[in-house]
């Protein structure tokens, strides 16, 4: 069964399709998937950097965009957001082959719509491509995964206590964690606290220690678990 004839006839495809992606192969299968959904190929447009895409979307509007996150100039995080503060409604599918849950989490908070990796066959970026064009909200398997594995998990109060008394932050620290879970950075926390960079990085590599976690998401999502944080 082709991707094409998942359709209706009367399925909507706006247009242009704007293809946010630098290897050939890829722009090339991305077409192909386009034109077997009903695209014609001029309706299909393709940028290869991220100076390219902003050219781009600020000469004309885009009915779709599919973009890649790692460009020779950048990433596509800057894109997206671009995209969406242009059209609230406008459909943006993240096709990439970065699965960490720092880029899966900055893409769906940028305001991509879905997310779906490059590894996927053709036939799963065409449903997911489908998906998006009807309102959904396509995540890879993969990425759904990640992102449960960031939601905090419902425990007793009581219990959630005793964990918190395990972990001994310094006022220092806790003052610097309440700052990490506001999103400042290394840089602005130094700034902030009147200390220099290094004794920054110093205190957030002794949280990271004590909660046992290795990322700022994780940091914040087990000091929440642990009532560290509110």
């Amino acid at each position: 069964m082709t991707s094409a004839s998942l359709f209706n006839s009367d399925f909507p495809r706006p247009a242009p399709v704007l293809v946010v992606e630098d290897e050939p192969l890829m722009q090339q299968r991305l077409f192909r998937i386009l034109q077997d959904l009903g695209y014609d190929g001029s309706a299909i447009e393709i940028a290869t950097t991220v100076a390219a895409a902003r050219k781009h979307i600020h000469e004309r509007p885009v009915s779709m965009a599919l973009v890649d996150l790692g460009l020779p100039d950048g990433t596509g995080f800057e894109l997206i957001d671009l995209l969406r503060s242009r059209d609230a409604n406008l459909c943006i599918l993240v096709i990439s082959a970065w699965s960490t849950e720092e880029h899966i989490v900055a893409a769906l908070r940028a305001g991509a719509t879905g997310y779906v990796l490059k590894d996927r066959d053709d036939l799963e970026i065409s449903l997911s491509i489908r998906s998006v064009l009807r309102g959904g909200a396509p995540i890879d398997p993969f990425v759904a995964r990640r992102i449960l594995e960031l939601l905090p998990i419902a425990r007793p109060e009581r219990a959630r206590e005793s964990e918190g008394e395990g972990v001994k932050l310094s006022a220092r620290e806790t003052e610097i964690l309440h700052l990490v879970a506001e999103g400042l950075t290394n840089r602005e926390i130094a700034a902030q606290l009147f200390i220099s960079r290094h004794t920054a990085e110093c205190h957030i590599k002794n949280i990271y220690r004590k909660l046992a976690v290795s990322s700022r998401t994780r940091a914040i999502n087990e000091a929440r678990q642990r009532g560290l944080l509110p």
